[in-house]
């Protein structure tokens, strides 16, 4: 009997089926930034390219600057800056920094599959 492995099949279904029920949902985000520094200028600017690339029109993005607005940031207990907060679809997702790592976002966003681990055995 041959043995079959049905693990990356069942993953690919298994994300096929998230995409095809995010495609659908609005995406409610807020980015936290501290004033109009570098790294917060590029956060905007990296997240922004990313939600038209990739939720166009599906999304609401709403940036808040923790100077100006802290009680909103104390109660998100927000510890560092910029932070990215997918607060829908969910589950609530948090990322930190200026949002360069577009993979891992997308990963934490649903809207990539992860890769699969593979091991290797030495005999």
């Amino acid at each position: 009997m041959k043995k079959t492995d049905t693990t990356k099949s069942v993953r690919s279904k298994g994300f096929e089926k998230r995409i095809k029920a995010a495609a659908g949902k609005k995406y409610i985000l807020r980015l936290y930034v501290t004033g109009m520094t570098p790294r917060s200028l590029r956060a905007i600017t990296n997240i922004k390219k990313l939600c038209e690339e990739y939720l166009n029109g599906r999304y609401d993005l709403e940036v808040i600057d923790i100077y100006q607005r802290p009680t909103l940031a104390e109660g998100e207990q927000i510890i560092a800056a910029p932070t990215l907060i997918k607060k829908l679809p969910l589950p609530l997702r948090r990322f930190i920094g200026d949002m360069t790592s577009t993979e891992k976002i997308l990963l934490g966003l649903d809207l990539r599959p992860g890769k699969t681990k593979t091991s290797s055995k030495s005999v």
